[in-house]
């Protein structure tokens, strides 16, 4: 996720979710720090298409991640990164008022990244500190909310192992139960921007990401009280290690034909941001290889140097810092392993890329190239699919996401950040020749602000937007599209 510091600020968020060069919203602190940014004004969404339309639901908290509904009593929640959990009463209506329901002192969750019903039972997962704040252990718990007071449950806890003092740390987040309700699939994002060494200052000497890093996981949705250790082998002989090489999958679902998809954010090396179809016993590249472009630094004769390298920004944090060394220990890719590609983009939009042979930005309708997926930079989240097929032919079963960065007008601003901040659709078709997924993504709703997480109603996306810890907080959008 290249490193998302603008509206973000110092909550550590966006670095968790995206890894762009716009916020920091990763594993740091518990209590977000206050930016000194002036806050930009709020801008309304803007509709491309007049049979499009948008509505503003409600204003929300501070620090707002996930957007949900509780299909059991069709109640709306939404959480924070900072572990309050709050029921809407009224929702899509004047009289919508939120209540607090928990918060991280009843969880015990104080990075809370993700949430996901199944019946009327909330399942919450996210990180918590150890070692003084220098270490970390992912924790998962459940609530069954028939009860008169609600009942939890842990899932499971990890044992402990280094956090960093990065905006790379991205941790346990996006959750999403499987189609026959018997899993719940959970991604856990990569503790580094590439695969460096992030020691913590030398509290964890040479710690690079490990088996509970860069992965997806997948427990039966009755798992309680497990103890996860960084045994790639034992992970995978317990059946609960899914999916490999993915740096951040920070929202996740499933198609309308079961098919579960993730949309992930690439680092602060200018490759693209990439949407995988997610499947077991996969490995999607990293840290070795993002959207089809190597990681140079797993090379021993690299030597880093933004002058030469038109992939390293001369301000990109992980630049600026010197996670991008020369780093002859880095590891070797694993004997047999093959990588899967992302989804492929066929355009027209979010499919500006920089050239590996020339290192200049092109666009993919000019060089008539498929793109793995997205802009750099993009950080796309709030993946939906009209599973129902409730939508008109031009849209049926399709898919939709948002990208939270990019939209600058900015003079001077290039081509991989000029767009951004909407709401694309994903017209996409199986290659079985390929054995993956290409798409026709267009941009259908521009304008937003800070688009974080989404969920899809009958004919309606209903997208919350973050509001920063120095904010007044958040907003929910409500975009209907045209029926069937």
């Amino acid at each position: 996720m290249g490193t998302i510091r603008c509206t973000l600020g110092k909550t550590g968020l966006l670095a968790l979710f995206f890894s762009y060069s716009i916020l920091s919203f990763a594993q740091q602190a518990s209590a977000p720090a206050t930016s000194q940014r002036p806050i930009a004004p709020i801008k309304t969404p803007v509709s491309l298409r007049s049979d499009i339309t948008i509505e503003k639901v409600m204003n929300t908290g501070k620090l707002g991640v996930r957007l949900l509904k509780n299909e059991k009593t069709g109640e709306f929640w939404y959480s924070t990164f900072d572990g309050n959990v709050f029921k809407i009463t009224d929702f899509d209506t004047p009289n919508a008022i939120e209540q607090k329901i928990f918060s991280a002192e009843d969880h015990g969750i104080t990075r809370l990244q993700g949430a996901a019903f199944l019946n009327n039972t909330l399942f919450l997962c996210g990180n918590i500190s150890a070692n003084g704040g220098k270490g970390t252990k992912g924790r998962m718990v459940k609530y069954d909310l028939s009860k008169a007071k609600p009942v939890l449950t842990e899932v499971f806890n990890t044992v402990e192992y280094g956090t960093n003092a990065t905006t790379f740390d991205h941790g346990w987040n996006a959750l999403v139960i499987s189609k026959d309700k018997k899993y719940i699939y959970v991604n856990s994002g990569a503790r580094t921007d590439h695969g460096e060494v992030q020691d913590n200052n030398g509290a964890y000497p040479n710690a690079r990401d490990n088996a509970l890093t860069s992965n997806v996981f997948r427990f039966p949705v009755n798992s309680q009280n497990l103890i996860l250790t960084t045994d790639e082998a034992k992970l995978k002989a317990d059946g609960f290690l899914y999916a490999q090489g993915i740096r951040n999958a920070y929202d996740m679902t499933f198609d309308g034909k079961g098919n579960l998809f993730g949309v992930v954010n690439s680092g602060d090396y200018d490759q693209s941001e990439e949407m995988f179809w997610i499947r077991q016993g996969h490995h999607y590249g990293f840290p070795w290889q993002l959207a089809g472009i190597e990681n140079p630094q797993q090379y021993p004769t690299w030597v880093p140097d933004p002058a030469k390298d038109p992939f390293i920004s001369p301000g990109a944090h992980a630049w600026v810092v010197k996670y991008f060394r020369n780093d002859p220990n880095f590891p070797k890719i694993p004997e047999g392993v093959k990588f899967s590609p992302g989804v492929q983009n066929l355009g027209p939009d979010a499919n500006e890329y920089r050239d590996i042979a020339t290192g200049k930005i092109v666009d993919g309708d000019i060089t008539g190239k498929t793109v793995s997926t997205f802009n750099a930079h993009s950080v796309p989240l709030g993946l939906v699919f009209d599973t129902k097929n409730a939508l008109s032919s031009e849209f049926s079963g399709d898919g939709f996401v948002f990208r939270y960065g990019g939209g600058s007008d900015r003079p001077g601003t290039n081509l991989l950040r000029k767009s951004g901040k909407d709401l694309m659709h994903l017209e996409m078709t199986y290659n079985a020749a390929a054995d993956n997924y290409y798409m026709k993504t267009t941009t259908i709703v521009n304008n937003f602000n800070a688009p974080v997480d989404a969920i899809m109603v009958d004919n309606k996306i209903y997208v919350m937007e973050h509001g920063t810890a120095n904010s007044e907080g958040g907003r929910i959008w409500k975009i209907s599209l045209p029926k069937k």
